[in-house]
């Protein structure tokens, strides 16, 4: 009589747990029924804000549900991942984010979120360089001029930024590093207002995405450009030099974009999300507005859920390595 009845309870619970199963699969195949939410971890108008406005109509249109861009700001883009990784693993909760998803580990000692456990990978975006900027009436004219008027004056000297943890202090961290000076940060809320600032004379010095930066460098009236911050330069601004040409050896930083879900999101449900990514990648507006802010989108193969797996796990490693080297927190 016991064992029977222990024979039912199992068979019961089996079937419970197959009636989830196709339940779970079910909600997967009929994914998305309302509109989702692409959380942005940095202020409206800034790169990645930019970035992610760009690709929510084409992946709304794609899914067949509005992609609602939702910024949630501060300490320095960690409070978004948090979020994400805190959200429904249902896929209506996601994140695009750059290599500050990276840099966090170094850049922080305690973290609300693991970047490499806490989140399902849904594909690489795109890369864009930075660029170094100052305002108009700046003494220096050229990179030479930069390096001689900053060594001697560097406590007169002000360095903007987007806030603490952004890619633009981190640019700035390693520039002073590398130059061995030190100068008076001014981190904003943003790297709209940080741009803001800088074209109207309140600060000296801004490194920043060229999502931010080309527009203002091709009007040609409002900053001056001292280099880009790739190896290579940029062939949408090819008059403009590299730091390392120009004796800034080895710096290389180039932001790159990514696209996350909570840990234990389905697999169908990342698949689905991950196609309406490779649609807005080859969307005609989307791939020319990137091109004009000297940026580039992704090949199909790093628009993968393994390819971004990879590069983050190799890029932690890589700006833990950097970050300590230089001594740079963001506490």
């Amino acid at each position: 009589m016991r064992y029977s009845l222990l024979k039912k309870t199992a068979g019961a619970a089996l079937l419970a747990c197959a009636g989830l199963a196709i339940h779970s699969q079910a909600q997967a195949e009929d994914w998305p029924t309302k509109p989702v939410v692409m959380v942005v971890p940095y202020s409206a108008g800034g790169p990645t804000d930019v970035v992610a406005r760009m690709l929510a109509i084409p992946m709304g249109k794609s899914l067949g549900q509005t992609v609602v861009v939702e910024n949630t700001v501060g300490a320095g883009g960690t409070i978004a991942p948090a979020r994400v990784a805190r959200a429904k693993n249902d896929g209506y909760t996601i994140l695009i984010h750059h290599m500050g998803m990276a840099t966090a580990p170094a850049l922080y000692k305690k973290l609300p979120y693991d970047p490499l456990k806490d989140f399902e990978y849904i594909g690489q975006v795109l890369d864009v360089p930075m660029t170094l900027l100052s305002r108009k009436d700046f003494p220096a004219n050229n990179y030479q001029e930069l390096l001689a008027y900053v060594k001697a004056n560097q406590d007169k000297v002000s360095l903007a930024n987007a806030g603490i943890g952004a890619v633009s202090q981190l640019c700035g961290m390693l520039f002073m590093h590398q130059i061995g000076v030190k100068l008076t940060t001014v981190p904003y809320k943003g790297a709209g207002p940080a741009m803001n600032d800088l074209m109207g004379g309140q600060v000296d010095l801004l490194c920043d995405q060229t999502t931010q930066t080309a527009p203002v460098i091709k009007d040609g009236n409002r900053v001056k450009v001292f280099g880009v911050t790739t190896p290579q330069r940029l062939s949408t601004m090819p008059n403009i030099p590299t730091l390392d040409e120009q004796g800034l050896k080895g710096f290389d930083v180039k932001v790159w974009h990514g696209m996350y879900a909570p840990k234990g999101t389905p697999a169908e449900v990342i698949k689905k999300i991950n196609a309406a990514l490779n649609v807005a990648l080859k969307d005609p507006v989307v791939v020319q507005r990137i091109a004009d802010l000297s940026s580039e989108l992704v090949t199909p193969d790093r628009a993968t859920p393994q390819s971004l797996k990879t590069l983050l796990e190799s890029e932690v490693k890589r700006w833990n390595t950097v970050i300590r080297a230089a001594g740079v927190t963001a506490e």
